[in-house]
């Protein structure tokens, strides 16, 4: 039922697009931001010309009397999304797999009381499916914040996150510097990867490059865990390489100091087209009152997924693993 409600609002949602973008001689990026504004409550029409206005009413009419969850409006905006980056050369404009998210989200109730209501933050949140992923998967009420610089990304999150009636704190700014909110809960988050160009904002933070431009993914880790709470989770998608770098060791100390490594996920190689863009998923704990090292951190190679057998093996695994971790928050 919700893959045919997938199927009908992502139709509906591309048919809109193609329309708008034969119109007005846009890019289908550009043309999905109008779509999603008109479906989502028929805002911007005055942009459209009357024959374009009157065919994408009637388009809207087939799934306006029907309603729909989250998870089907999630799906098929990500898959509108896909078709508008398809071919992207720029990684930021690269959404999270919904197989990550979705372990990120098993993760994240493996260290959090499904009963305990959390605040939860997305320093790179992009067009928002990773966050609104792992919302959709969370039964309690919550607290949202995420942040991006991208102007078009962060209106396509924002507009992602009210079709599927999420409430989400929006901060359209450059990450790596300052946030008017409290620290929080959990920070999930997929690191930007490469050299951050502002160096005088890199000078404040602790990974700084001793010389030349710093890492914004080493920055990224700084950040997050200044805005957690003591005790607070971080899960992040991180590059393969990130603790064989040049400035690893610098890194590798911060953390000793700052957070305990609960565990390593090494994502399946067959998800990646070369090594160099393999990825893991790393989860920390900011020190804190009572919180303990793991004694052995949860380092786990995933096999492929299309292996039903060997990935229900390592997840009971990880389940006996989280039975004697000591740190979950209740």
């Amino acid at each position: 039922m919700e893959q045919s409600n997938v199927e009908k609002l992502y139709k509906c949602i591309d048919n809109i697009t193609e329309m708008i973008q034969s119109a007005k001689n846009e890019t289908y990026l550009e043309s999905l931001v109008l779509s999603l504004n008109i479906l989502l409550d028929g805002g911007r029409q005055d942009e459209l010309d009357d024959v374009t206005r009157h065919k994408v009413i009637e388009a809207i009419q087939t799934v306006n009397e029907e309603v729909f969850d989250a998870e089907p409006y999630r799906k098929a905006v990500s898959l509108a999304i896909l078709k508008a980056m398809k071919g992207a050369s720029q990684q930021q404009h690269l959404l999270t797999p919904d197989t990550v998210s979705f372990l990120i989200s098993y993760l994240m109730n493996k260290l959090i009381d499904s009963k305990r209501q959390i605040s939860i933050f997305d320093p790179a949140s992009g067009t928002a499916n990773l966050l609104t992923t792992v919302l959709n998967q969370m039964e309690n009420p919550f607290k949202a914040y995420a942040s991006e610089v991208d102007p078009t990304l962060i209106e396509l999150a924002v507009l992602n996150a009210n079709l599927q009636r999420r409430e989400i704190s929006f901060y359209h700014q450059d990450s790596l510097r300052p946030f008017l909110i409290e620290p929080v809960d959990v920070v999930v988050t997929d690191l930007p990867v490469g050299y951050y160009p502002d160096d005088a904002t890199a000078a404040e933070y602790q990974l700084k490059a001793d010389e030349g431009h710093s890492y914004a993914h080493h920055l990224f880790i700084e950040q997050s865990l200044k805005y957690l709470k003591d005790g607070g989770f971080f899960i992040g998608v991180i590059p393969e390489f990130l603790f064989d770098s040049d400035q690893s060791d610098k890194l590798y100390a911060f953390l000793q100091e700052t957070a305990h490594i609960v565990g390593v996920i090494r994502l399946p190689e067959t998800f990646f087209k070369s090594k160099n863009q393999a990825k893991s998923v790393l989860v920390l704990q900011k020190k804190g009152d009572g919180t303990k090292e793991p004694k052995q951190p949860l380092l786990v190679q995933l096999p492929s997924f299309k292996n039903a057998q060997a990935m229900a093996d390592i997840i009971k695994q990880v389940n006996l693993w989280f039975t004697t971790y000591p740190n979950r928050i209740k």
